[in-house]
């Protein structure tokens, strides 16, 4: 999901170093900061990302506003010298950063020396309200009076977000001189767009010297004493802070997630960690989302994907939709009202389409880049449909699909029109200008589409799994429109689906390989790789049984199954590389799309395992999974190796595990008829019991119970009689 495509086999933008000359580059020997080392927060359009001691150096890190960073320094000393980090943490509902450190050696008044470990510092922070709150907490152990030499050093570089990942601007705007009144800085921007940004620092206590970027302040600490310093770092002047706004804000913050969190059915199981790994994958989803106009909506990623991206979040809706479909609405809704209505080579736009990201800063306002609006994703569109049949036979919400009704034929004159390029039946793409996005299919990095010998494919290309989304909402068009009485237009809509699957089984399927082709280029020749995009064939049910079966056998093989999850690309192929961004590692979305894709068609016990590959590889990541990981096997009594620069948390990961759930349960839910249809239900590895709570089906709101005995799954239930069906696998 990366709007600036690598050069070929690199980790992908993200990985890319800081130029020298970025604005607030380290140099020539900055790295980027692994990112397991990284703790984010956000609240509606603002996000912090600081290291362990809560600092920001201002590499990839920083606070962030509507993809502009106002402060881009921000760190904590004792005199000439960062504290000693003791811990650092994320609250389990993703409200609060905390970390916990111990002072250096410090000078007593009189020349001696205080002992290291006698201080200890705890900074305390969350958003709200687009504005940081900050709790500096000291605490003297020692038996001695010790002066405290208090230090805030920050900076606010204005950079937008493409320049903070290695875009070079030609031209920025005016950063004037800070302006200071004793207890606060403020620092003013002009952009190229003539904008006014703000950054302003306050803080509780007046420093007794403020200069530009330094606040300094001097505290004497008797033995056994505390002290509190309060910061708020926001975009307009506030009140002086205090300690009774930073709780009375930080109560409104806990209530507004605690809120977020409680839509949708409620899981319980016998397993403690992974009752864990759920709640905080439904805490990132409450993260990311924000509330919109139409609803709520998750942004992709933290940090290079915090604002609305099309096919993230329709998968993300997607993944929760049997829990949750309050989301799927949001989306839905969203999406239509942002759908494209001219042509435009430079956002790659055609009537009809569905946005592919949005962005709302200064080079994209000036259309330096074109991802202000920018709808350059082949597979959004067929996806935004395919959602909305979903939704559809979820919940039985035909008022929702009457007023989506324009937008979805509008999307379908898309894919028939504009989508193939070329006429030959498949859908296709070829970016409109050089800004744009060189692939536009999920794996949309430059060098994700190749053949056998390694030779970039050239354009128009048509991915296989495209072919797979662009069926399903064939066969969601048939249903919606029979639904509104249209049995005709029904019909007409299951024949256009057949002469797309027949296609997909005709052109992209490899008998030698028992398995299809990720693309078909320009000149018509398939490229015959190996890589999991044919599991999102299966997740579309487009494929027939006995093939399906094939696919789902090698990618269960150790050439896709890393041990943790599935690759991306399979071992051996051209250009493998376990530490690319898309060919070879491994995506915890993907993996899902494909255990779901297998669950179709009978595969039980791989579902089971990948299951509790994703489950493992979350224990270390402290129980949330990030956007991708290196494809390398599995090694006894190690971790998964990290992609240096992945985002954590991201929308679609974090959903990934309600996916994979839905798929071992073998639970689907017919909304218009109000049933429950459930088979050959599996649960994980190593949990016994499990609960559905507060699962809304039709009007009814049910609660659905698993136990294991011995190899049998039972299913117990308060539904009506009948609303819920268990079948077993030859059903």
């Amino acid at each position: 999901m990366d709007d600036l495509a690598p050069p070929p086999n690199s980790l992908g933008p993200e990985a890319l170093k800081p130029s020298p000359d970025a604005p607030g580059s380290l140099g020539e020997t900055g790295e980027p900061r692994a990112p397991h080392r990284l703790y984010a927060l956000k609240d509606r359009d603002t996000f912090l990302v600081a290291d362990a001691l809560g600092d920001v150096a201002g590499v990839g890190d920083g606070l962030f506003h509507n993809d502009t960073r106002i402060l881009s320094r921000f760190q904590l000393l004792l005199g000439s010298h960062a504290p000693s980090l003791l811990s650092a943490a994320i609250a389990q509902d993703n409200v609060f950063f905390t970390s916990h450190t111990a002072n250096q050696k410090l000078p007593f008044p009189g020349g001696s020396v205080a002992p290291p470990g006698v201080l200890h510092i705890a900074r305390k922070r969350f958003l709200w309200d687009d504005r940081l709150f900050e709790r500096v907490l000291i605490v003297n152990y020692s038996r001695d009076e010790v002066i405290i030499p208090l230090v805030i050093e920050f900076d606010a570089d204005f950079a937008d977000m493409f320049e903070v990942r290695g875009l070079t601007r030609q031209k920025r705007g005016v950063k004037h001189p800070a302006q200071t009144d004793g207890r606060s800085i403020s620092v003013r921007y002009t952009g190229v767009d003539e904008l006014d940004r703000h950054s302003i620092i306050t803080f509780s206590d007046p420093p007794f010297r403020l200069s530009e970027h330094r606040a300094e302040f001097m505290y004497p600490m008797g033995p056994e004493s505390r002290l509190e310093l309060y910061i708020e770092v926001g975009m307009c002047p506030g009140p002086t802070p205090t300690r009774e706004r930073f709780r009375s804000h930080a109560a409104r913050a806990r209530f507004s997630m605690r809120a977020r969190r409680r839509h949708g059915a409620k899981l319980h199981s016998s397993g403690r960690l992974f009752d864990e790994w759920v709640e905080k994958s439904r805490a990132d989803l409450a993260l990311l989302t924000t509330e919109m106009g139409t609803g709520p909506y998750p942004y992709a990623g933290i940090p290079w994907f915090s604002t609305t991206f099309g096919r993230d979040a329709i998968i993300t809706a997607w993944q929760v939709l049997w829990i949750d479909p309050s989301l799927a609405k949001g989306v839905l809704s969203f999406l239509a009202e942002h759908q494209a209505s001219e042509v435009s080579a430079f956002r790659d736009s055609a009537p009809g389409k569905i946005m592919h990201e949005a962005r709302k800063g200064e080079m994209a306002a000036l259309e330096e880049v074109p991802f202000g609006r920018y709808y350059g994703g082949v597979d959004t569109t067929p996806l935004f449909v395919a959602l909305a049949g979903a939704y559809a036979e979820r919940t039985g919400d035909m008022e929702l699909i009457e007023m989506l009704w324009p937008h979805l034929e509008a999307a379908m004159g898309w894919i028939e029109s504009y989508g193939d390029t070329d006429g030959d039946g498949l859908i296709d793409y070829a970016r409109g200008a050089k800004s744009g996005l060189a692939n536009q299919g999920w794996k949309d990095s430059q060098d994700s589409v190749f053949h056998a010998d390694g030779r970039f494919a050239t354009g128009p290309i048509a991915l296989v799994e495209v072919q797979g989304y662009a069926f399903a909402a064939y066969q969601a068009m048939a249903a919606l429109t029979c639904r509104r009485g249209e049995e005709d237009q029904g019909a007409i809509w299951t024949a256009k689906a057949e002469q797309i699957r027949q296609a997909v089984e005709t052109r992209f399927w490899m008998e030698e390989d028992g398995f299809y082709a990720i693309a078909i280029d320009g000149s018509g020749e398939p490229c015959r790789v190996l890589a999991s995009n044919p599991g999102h064939l299966l997740f579309a049910r487009l494929v027939v049984p006995q093939r399906a079966r094939r696919v789902a056998e090698r990618l269960l093989t150790p050439a896709f199954a890393s041990g943790w999850g599935v690759r991306t690309l399979a071992l051996g192929e051209a250009r493998f590389n376990p530490m690319s961004y898309h060919n070879g590692s491994v995506w915890p979305h993907d993996t899902a799309l494909c255990v779901m894709g297998m669950s179709h068609y009978g595969e039980r016990d791989g579902v089971v395992k990948l299951t509790a590959a994703l489950f493992e590889t979350a224990l270390n990541y402290e129980m949330r999974l990030p956007e991708l990981f290196c494809g390398f096997p599995r090694q006894p009594g190690e971790p998964p190796v990290a992609y240096p620069v992945a985002c954590l948390p991201q929308a679609w990961a974090a959903g990934s595990v309600f996916m994979m759930l839905q798929a071992c349960l073998g639970i689907t839910i017919d909304g218009e008829a109000g049933t429950v249809t459930i088979v050959d239900p599996r649960l994980p590895i190593g949990i016994d019991r499990l609960r559905v709570d507060r699962l809304q089906v039709g009007a009814d709101v049910i609660n659905v119970a698993f136990a294991r005995h011995g190899e049998r799954i039972t299913v117990t239930t308060d539904a009506r009689p009948g609303a819920v069906r268990v079948l077993g696998p030859d059903r």
